[in-house]
């Protein structure tokens, strides 16, 4: 397969003119056991899928990953309110799920910093920026 990033994937989080940052979590892609290069930050609330222009925009596309074909177009949304953070299945065809022991099929999980979810075959870690 190949490691190198998407042309959407971004290795730092955005910031504004003031140098604060946007993207508040990150999805990094991993394939065979490792994490890649391939790191999209999120801002919640985050659509996450492929774009297609009969659905619209999302916020972030993994179509051009190797991956993204068993993506649905609206495949899973992540929340944030509180501090808690909420990975939600938007009725995907085949599925977001949530490694435990194994990787479990859920319809809307808490995320955790540093837990590991797929949504098809492509797999992520969800990782919560830095503050400060």
């Amino acid at each position: 397969m190949n490691d190198e990033p998407s042309e959407l994937a971004q290795t730092e989080p955005e910031t504004t003119s003031d140098d604060t940052v946007i993207g508040r979590a990150s999805l990094t892609v991993k394939r065979s056991g490792a994490e890649t290069s391939d790191v999209f930050w999120i801002n919640p609330p985050a659509v996450i899928g492929r774009f297609d222009p009969a659905v619209g925009p999302i916020d972030v596309d993994l179509g051009p990953l190797p991956e993204g074909a068993y993506v649905s177009r609206k495949h899973a949304k992540i929340t944030e309110e509180d501090g808690v953070w909420t990975l939600s299945d938007l009725g995907s065809s085949n599925g977001t799920f949530l490694l435990r022991e194994d990787f479990e099929r859920i319809e809307s999980v808490e995320l955790t910093d540093g837990d590991e979810f797929a949504l098809g075959n492509a797999r992520f870690v969800f990782r919560l920026a830095p503050s400060g």
